[in-house]
């Protein structure tokens, strides 16, 4: 892994996003490097997820994550490989900024959530680190 820093579960942050209140709605902003620690180069979402399934279950090695529970709620095992943190996203207004060198698996899908995710880098295969043995190695 190209890391300046060996990554800690402690690195990874949920942060509050604005949410500018109106009787007919809300609306949260998100810009490059104000809302989130980052360029964003990349938006995707999850979705028809099945209640109770799990995604993800994989590490990067450059690029960063910000995850937003965009409707519905589920949860993000963090894991550096030494310790875990769960985190619970259930509010489209917070979020959880994962940085490369960490293992995250999104867990305990509500039915009909949605989570939107705003990456670093664009596609990359090369970028994922899939195998949990050879992440256990990478991060020794």
């Amino acid at each position: 892994m190209i890391l300046e820093k060996t990554p800690t579960v402690f690195d990874c942050s949920m942060i509050t996003l604005p949410k500018i209140k109106n009787r007919s709605g809300n609306i949260t902003p998100i810009h490059n490097n104000i809302e989130i620690p980052f360029d964003v180069k990349r938006v995707f979402y999850l979705y028809d997820i099945p209640g109770g399934e799990s995604r993800g279950a994989h590490a990067h090695k450059e690029c960063h994550q910000f995850l937003i529970a965009a409707s519905g709620s589920f949860e993000v095992l963090a894991n550096d490989g030494h310790t875990q943190r769960l985190f619970q996203l259930k509010q489209p207004y917070m979020g959880l900024h994962i940085p490369p060198g960490i293992w995250a698996s999104e867990i305990n899908f509500s039915s009909g959530s949605i989570c939107l995710v705003f990456a670093s880098h664009t596609y990359d295969p090369s970028d994922y680190v899939r195998d949990y043995n050879e992440y256990l190695q990478l991060v020794k």
